[in-house]
């Protein structure tokens, strides 16, 4: 496995979920600028250092025990892969405090080191908490691969914090040099929300929510062929964003039993805002999790999923193949995965080497929603 070696830490990273052969790391050029210039600003064991958007613990992993440290992000995977990469260094999980992108990490903070994310929007609401919470003479810089970092984030970060001044090109990495100023309080964009016609739904979304100003098209193909299987099912929303599946799935079984799971704790925060708009104390578990890794084998009767097609900036279907599995693993004896997805990604013939029946539920031009029993 590849090694990070910087002035600060050589360290042994894997990426999470791992995956066997997998050519990606666990780190890219753009951790490795950032922290090299950390260490030649000189760093302070007293200074307060905020990391946003660490995808898998480089970040934090190099500064821990070096600094008063607090991570936060959207993503579980990356805070599990965070836990597991400081427990392979040898290095204390107390070193670094956690903090979910639905909380606020307390400042002041000297240093705030953010991995530009893809979702400009989480930058943006991230940007906006700094507000207060910078330290005199604060240090904010962002990093990114060269690709993946629009225009558009040295503008907010100019917005939000202060003035811009972007590096050189190293290994195709940059670096975003922001001076905090002083700014009025900014008033934050977010949630949105959006309405459905039928059934008659209005849905908060976080600033990370995927399709966050209106119902995706992949969804909007699923709901009107959703199973109307009445009683007390045990039913998850598997990746279920805002909630809209399980939250439709609900109106339509009042009996039955839902557990709603996303890897973003902003969907998480989304959809327990619009399970209680919708239903108020009907109970409900809505967590944030690796999928449904930690859900009993044998306790689900019917999975839910619109499938995601990437993990942060990588494309491919190994999250949904994972997602599938672990349906599998949770679903009883007879019982279903229904899923949407997009004609191209094949999941018809993947789904058949995992489950004894699947059927083309229905199809529009572009997805197609499917049944797999297991």
């Amino acid at each position: 496995m590849p090694i990070l070696t910087t002035p600060l830490a050589t360290l042994d990273l894997r990426r999470h979920p791992e995956r066997a052969g997998d050519p990606l790391q666990a780190f890219d050029a753009a951790d490795e600028y950032l922290l090299n210039h950390l260490h030649d600003s000189g760093l302070e064991g007293s200074e307060r250092v905020l990391v946003l958007n660490d995808g898998f613990g480089a970040l934090a992993c190099s500064l821990a025990g070096r600094v008063r440290l607090t991570s936060a992000g959207d993503s579980h995977l990356a805070r599990i892969a965070l836990g597991e990469n400081l427990a392979r260094n040898g290095l204390a999980a107390q070193a670094v405090s956690f903090v979910a992108a639905s909380e606020t990490p307390e400042g002041p903070f000297d240093r705030v080191l953010i991995r530009v994310p893809k979702t400009l929007a989480l930058l943006e609401e991230q940007l906006i908490r700094l507000h207060g919470r910078l330290a005199p003479g604060a240090r904010v810089v962002a990093a990114g691969m060269i690709k993946h970092l629009p225009r558009a984030a040295g503008d907010l970060l100019e917005r939000y914090v202060g003035p811009v001044q972007a590096s050189l090109a190293v290994k195709k990495a940059r670096l975003l040099f922001a001076t905090p100023d002083a700014k009025p309080a900014p008033v934050s964009p977010y949630p949105t929300r959006y309405r459905l016609e039928q059934p008659p739904l209005e849905l908060l979304n976080h600033a990370n929510l995927f399709c966050r100003e209106g119902l995706d098209i992949g969804t909007r193909a699923f709901l009107p062929h959703l199973p109307r299987a009445l009683g007390e099912l045990r039913v998850a929303d598997l990746g279920c964003g805002n909630g809209v599946l399980g939250i439709v799935y609900a109106l339509g079984n009042p009996q039955a039993r839902l557990t709603l799971v996303d890897e973003s704790y902003m969907a998480v925060q989304s959809a327990r805002a619009n399970w209680r708009a919708a239903f108020g104390e009907r109970p409900v578990d809505i967590h944030a999790d690796d999928g449904l890794a930690t859900q009993a084998a044998d306790s689900l009767d019917l999975v839910l999923c619109n499938p995601p097609f990437h993990q942060q900036q990588v494309v491919g279907d190994f999250l949904a193949w994972r997602m599938f599995t672990q349906a599998r693993n949770a679903l009883v004896k007879g019982g279903e995965l229904w899923i949407v997805g997009n004609r191209h990604l094949g999941y018809h013939a993947k789904l058949k080497r995992l489950f004894r029946g699947v059927e083309q539920v229905a199809a529009t031009p572009k997805f197609v929603v499917l049944r797999a029993t297991k």
